[in-house]
């Protein structure tokens, strides 16, 4: 049998398994219990977070003969007749290579049919952003008053190209990026299951890499289990992200907090001559500014959010005092303004070292400032 991928192994197959969309869920689980099913809907969120998967829950749990708290049981006829993938009932259909008006056409002339097994048929239209104007519009008609027995469920992850004529015929639900904690959570469950050991560090450094989506994070955790084997380390997923280890990051900032030019760019060049991309690494740095930001404002609860091990939040809290706020905003602000232009230029590394640069400057007109304003401080209280 052919290897699947995490995503795909582990893709929910009811309501409770689903992560981090309590409000859309439970909305559809009292629809489905009360019996007041719609005709369309319309999810969109970001990528990788549940939507295709929500529907195709959905689509099974309203033709399931015996649906457990609005889940499908996945054990009657109906059920196991709709995960067969030859079902007539459940149509999935990529409105990115199925986007011209003639494949709506014919999809309006399909929908007469009524279903084979189940008491709905259930159309599931991902990308649906990507149709023609005369595909939406020929798709207009239809969404508005389909078959008592067929349902629309649309899929996006960008809402703003739907014509408001689509938005006003369906009942939208608006995902949201899962959290870290929950995600983390989720990858600690695959891994268990897996037989695969791993260090908590490097769970939370994969949680925070996937920026909300589960499906990167499971693809991310698929790659360091193929890297690191049986067990993972937080140097493993460092690797196969590509990041920048927190050592390099810690001797980076404190060259750029101490105004050391020279030694700053000494320390970017041993990480770049590694190969590391000065975007990753510009990230990296901008991720880490803000982690003294938080140790900085918050104190004891920022070392809660943070991934470092004892001697590296010991360094990190030496760098986190209060004199250092300043030039810690500044490094951020200079670094952030910087990152588009990394993205299109054609000497990344450069464009990396100036920011550094002014970073250091910057920070540095800082301190200066703030030491006169204490002279001016100190003067005004003597002659008082």
């Amino acid at each position: 049998m052919s290897y699947l991928a995490m995503y795909r192994q582990f893709r929910p197959k009811t309501f409770d398994e689903v992560i981090g969309q309590k409000h859309v869920v439970q909305t559809l689980i009292n629809q489905i219990e009360s019996g007041k099913i719609g005709h369309a809907y319309l999810f969109c969120g970001s990528r990788g977070t549940g939507k295709t998967s929500t529907a195709k829950i959905f689509a099974r749990a309203i033709n399931c003969e015996r649906p457990h708290h609005g889940s499908p049981c996945g054990e009657c006829a109906t059920c196991l007749a709709l995960e067969q993938a030859n079902n007539l009932d459940i149509l999935e259909i990529d409105a990115a290579s199925n986007n011209r008006v003639d494949e709506i056409r014919d999809l309006r002339e399909k929908v007469k049919y009524p279903p084979v097994n189940g008491k709905y048929k259930v159309y599931i239209i991902d990308e649906v952003h990507m149709l023609t104007d005369s595909a939406f519009n020929a798709l207009l008609k239809t969404l508005e008053e389909p078959p008592k027995y067929v349902v629309f469920i649309l899929a996006t992850t960008e809402v703003h190209k739907l014509p408001a004529t689509i938005l006003s015929r369906c009942m939208r639900f608006d995902f949201k990026l899962v959290s870290t904690d929950e995600i983390a959570k989720l990858i600690e469950k695959v891994l268990t299951q897996s037989g695969v050991t791993f260090e908590p560090s490097a769970v939370k450094l994969i949680a925070r890499a996937a920026e909300g989506g589960v499906r990167d994070a499971l693809s991310i955790t698929d790659m360091c289990v193929s890297f690191a084997g049986g067990h993972i380390t937080y140097d493993a997923v460092i690797d196969v992200l590509g990041a920048t280890s927190r050592e390099h990051l810690i001797r980076i900032s404190r060259e750029m907090l101490a105004g050391n030019v020279g030694t700053s760019m000494l320390a970017l060049d041993e990480v770049l001559s590694q190969g590391k991309s000065p975007l990753v690494l510009s990230k990296d740095l901008i991720a880490y500014f803000r982690d003294l930001l938080m140790l900085i404002t918050i104190g004891d609860k920022g070392k809660e959010l943070l991934i470092a091990d004892a001697e590296d939040m010991q360094a990190m809290l030496e760098q986190a005092t209060p004199e250092n706020y300043a030039k810690v905003v500044q490094a951020m602000e200079e670094l952030s303004k910087i990152e588009q232009e990394l993205r299109y230029s054609l000497q990344p590394r450069i464009v990396l070292e100036c920011g550094v640069v002014r970073a250091i400057e910057n920070t540095s007109l800082v301190a200066r400032v703030e030491a006169l304003e204490k002279q001016v401080k100190d003067i005004q209280s003597k002659n008082q």
